[in-house]
């Protein structure tokens, strides 16, 4: 059967009974709090550092605290590596990868929390699902909200972009964001059904998506989702200081902080847009008020650490996984407050895919960036002197580099023989890369995994990214 507008297709497929993928059912007795398992988390908080490679895990250490620190991911007691391939592709999207930590199902490239077979194709020329085939599977988000957990989603970039989308949306594409957001909407055309009465909390940007055409956003409907959010009750915010005074509350709260994505954390204006640790810190102490009884189920992105690694800004990536650290920080010291010990709270860390950063040379230790000292922002120097080194053509070269990008050097470096630390650490400089393309690429490297808390035992060697989805089931009981 073909679908005219996937929306419809969401509600026809979650309402039809041989489909298992859209938690409509009702939470059980074994979903209370009395009759699970005390060891159990009841709350699970899933950290996701979009495009966070092992390259970029270590080269922001360096730049922060040296080579011999630690970034608070390092301390997490639990480790794994996990594999990112999608379904139909050896390098895996943001889509297909974080779907399947959501769903336990491998996605193909583009794909949003669908079955296996899902087709990703591209919406039509009026902003359309073409989809064909496939259906919705369900995802951690839905199950907590089936079993009267409080959840949330936290992100710095839209939150209808591929990664907090795949929590709780479902499309054949990625880039139907305007029915990406109806999705969110409770008791509107195209409202996923699966999220009862509704997510809790939505923190990031992407309000253009949520806003029709006259009002500056980019909705052909006409439709004003967050009149339409706060018709249903939600408590909105606008900026740091409104989501700074936002108290424990039953009304759910929807914050979009940007019509887009927010801006780079060393960029961003703190009046206007918090921080990502701001915005975690924050998110945990409202959902552990608001799912003190059941738990509570809350994602949260680093968005902008993949936008940066795209663009070949090495400089920007490694600010933003060291403020994606501090987010870490800033959830586990609000998690002990409500939870000491994380006895009944699972937190994971990891990332969705790799990027083609590359470590080059022999260079000194450096120890972390200063505003006198480039650190792994610099040039390769050599051992023990101490020297710049030179490539063949006789020019020197940075530390950090890519394996695609669009800065490549046509033939001979010779030119580049007046680069210096300066100009290489420069807030916006781009790294050279070795292929020449338009935008740097993914990788398809394993990825790192760390956790703390309650069943964070369960995470260890190296295991498929839908396993992940598994042991978090495991964990919580569900």
């Amino acid at each position: 059967m073909r679908l005219t507008t996937f929306a419809a297709g969401v509600l026809i497929a979650c309402g039809a009974a041989t489909l298992t993928g859209c938690a409509t059912t009702p939470p059980t007795a074994a979903g209370t709090l009395q009759a699970r398992d005390m060891d159990r988390a009841r709350n699970v908080i899933f950290f996701l550092g979009d495009g966070m490679g092992i390259n970029t895990l270590t080269a922001a250490r360096i730049y922060a605290v040296g080579e011999s620190g630690e970034l608070t991911i390092d301390t997490l007691p639990e480790s794994a590596f996990v594999k990112t391939y999608s379904n139909d592709a050896q390098v895996t999207d943001s889509a297909a990868s974080m779907s399947a930590y959501m769903t336990g199902v491998k996605q193909n490239n583009g794909v949003i929390s669908m079955s296996g077979d899902t087709s990703a194709l591209q919406p039509a020329a009026d902003g359309s699902s073409r989809c064909t085939n496939g259906a919705p599977v369900t995802t951690l988000l839905e199950l907590a909200k089936a079993r009267g957990l409080a959840t949330g989603i936290v992100t710095t970039t839209s939150v209808t972009d591929a990664t907090p989308a795949a929590t709780y949306a479902h499309a054949c594409h990625r880039k139907l964001q305007n029915q990406i957001a109806a999705m969110m909407v409770p008791g509107g055309a195209g409202y996923n059904n699966a999220l009862g009465s509704g997510i809790d909390l939505v923190f990031g940007g992407g309000a253009q998506y949520f806003q029709p055409l006259a009002n500056g956003g980019k909705r052909t409907d006409g439709r004003d989702l967050l009149a339409e959010l706060q018709a249903r009750g939600y408590r909105m915010a606008q900026d740091a200081a409104t989501l700074n005074a936002l108290a424990p509350s039953n009304q759910p709260v929807v914050a979009l902080f940007a019509q887009d994505d927010l801006a780079y954390d060393a960029e961003r204006d703190p009046a206007k847009q918090p921080g990502l640790a701001e915005m975690a810190r924050k998110a945990v102490a409202l959902l552990g008020q608001r799912g003190k009884e059941q738990g509570f189920f809350l994602m949260v992105e680093g968005g902008l650490i993949d936008h940066a690694l795209h663009g070949t800004r090495a400089k920007r990536a490694l600010q933003e996984t060291v403020a994606f650290d501090a987010a870490l920080k800033a959830a586990i010291d609000e998690a002990q407050k409500i939870d000491p010990g994380l006895k009944h709270t699972l937190i994971v860390a990891t990332a969705d895919h790799d990027h083609t950063l590359l470590i080059n040379g022999y260079s000194p230790r450096s120890g972390p960036t200063t505003p006198d000292k480039p650190g792994v922002l610099g040039l390769v120097r050599s051992l023990p002197e101490g020297k710049v080194k030179l490539d063949k053509d006789g020019a020197p070269y940075a530390i950090l580099g890519f394996g695609t990008g669009e800065h490549r050097v046509q033939g001979s470096r010779a030119a580049q023989a007046g680069l210096t630390d300066a100009i290489v650490s420069g807030d916006d400089y781009h790294q050279e890369a070795a292929i020449h393309m338009k935008s740097e690429t993914h990788g398809g490297a394993d990825v790192y995994l760390g956790a703390t808390g309650a069943g964070a035992e369960l995470f260890r060697g190296t295991i498929d990214n839908t396993r992940v989805f598994t042991l978090i089931k495991e964990a919580a009981g569900w």
